[in-house]
């Protein structure tokens, strides 16, 4: 009886801010993203659905039907609160110019940016 090829994959979850959980699977060849989610078990009973998450392999977007490769780490990204853009923006408007950025630590005397 001929032995079935098996791929190694990790799959990696932050359910919120500083923590992650990590699920570290052995998977037939050939299966894919949405089953390595299936067999981890992180997914929590009546969390998202699957066809709504944000999933990637290696920080590269993909899709929950693409195939695995052996020693792929699969990725389930959180949606963001905030837009990082957006966010600097206000909390450089808090901070005012002179205490952010290149401004922050400058020589007595010195001109501003330098």
């Amino acid at each position: 009886m001929p032995e079935q090829a098996l791929i190694r994959v990790v799959v990696m979850l932050s359910p919120g801010p500083r923590t992650v959980r990590e699920a570290v699977l052995t998977l037939p060849a050939g299966a894919t993203v949405q089953q390595a989610l299936q067999a981890s078990g992180l997914m929590e009973p009546g969390a998202q659905e699957l066809a709504a998450l944000s999933v990637g392999v290696w920080r590269r977007k993909a899709a929950l039907t693409q195939v695995l490769r052996d020693h792929d780490r699969v990725e389930v990204y959180r949606p963001l609160l905030v837009d990082p853009k957006v966010a600097r923006r206000e909390r450089f408007a808090r901070q005012g110019a002179r205490s952010a950025g290149l401004f922050a630590s400058r020589r007595a005397g010195a001109k501003a940016g330098y």
